[in-house]
């Protein structure tokens, strides 16, 4: 190949993992992708249509695997793509920002990056506040801020508007997020794929006989297939611990 050709072709190239967030995460291998799973009513069975869902309120799901909790958030506003998150690792990736009519829905992996403290049916540690809360930064100073998942296990805060990027505790990566599709026909939505630094087999290692009796299965690690049932977080955990700074 002649010079001018090949540079054409690596500025095509650069161009082409600029601007797609999906391209650029897979070149970082921090993007995994699953089977689209249809993300649906837990009581009805019926498609969640971005309308019905209540700004401000944190809904779960499962994925990418039966036992691995999602939280899902319309932050009411829309929020844009982020270049500037990395892994524990040191991995850098792209988030690809807000889903839905209004670009304002968010969907991350409830396991918090820290001890992988995740909501359960029993109490839930690590929630989403809408309303203003104080928290330690990571410049130890007191901060309030509205609209932040605040893990109370051992105080990690992270800002679903930024892809989940940490703004305090001790949480060494953001939350891995959870790429979604937007069917803006039916105004439904699927789960698709994650960005960012996974631990399920951690999660499933430390946690294995509690998931098994929780879910009553023994293959906890089972990829979701088909669709994935929505609900509230009130409405899956008996009880929501809060804190503040």
């Amino acid at each position: 190949m002649k010079r001018r050709g090949f540079v054409k072709l690596c500025a095509s190239a650069v161009a082409g993992i600029t601007a797609s967030p999906e391209l650029l995460a897979r070149e970082n291998q921090v993007y995994h992708r699953y089977g689209r799973v249809a993300l649906v009513d837990s009581y009805s069975g019926k498609p969640v249509r971005a309308a019905s869902l209540d700004v401000g309120e944190a809904y779960l799901f499962h994925y990418p695997y039966v036992s691995t909790p999602c939280f899902l958030i319309d932050l009411g506003k829309a929020v844009t793509s982020r270049s500037n998150l990395k892994t524990r690792d040191g991995e850098r990736y792209r988030w690809q920002g807000g889903s839905g009519k209004k670009n304002s829905v968010v969907a991350f992996s409830a396991i918090c990056a820290h001890k992988m403290s995740h909501p359960a049916p029993s109490v839930s540690f690590i929630n989403y506040r809408h309303r203003e809360v104080r928290f330690r930064n990571s410049n130890d100073e007191i901060e309030q801020r509205a609209g932040v998942i605040y893990c109370c296990s051992e105080n990690s805060v992270y800002d679903p508007a930024h892809g989940g990027r940490v703004l305090g505790g001790p949480a060494p990566q953001p939350l891995a997020s959870i790429e979604l599709e937007y069917d803006p026909e039916q105004d439904i939505f699927y789960a698709t794929a994650t960005i960012g630094g996974e631990m399920f087999d951690r999660y499933f290692s430390n946690f294995h006989d509690r998931l098994v009796l929780q879910h009553g299965r023994t293959d906890i690690d089972h990829a979701m297939t088909g669709s994935t049932g929505l609900m509230r977080l009130s409405d899956y955990t008996n009880n929501q611990v809060g804190c503040q700074a």
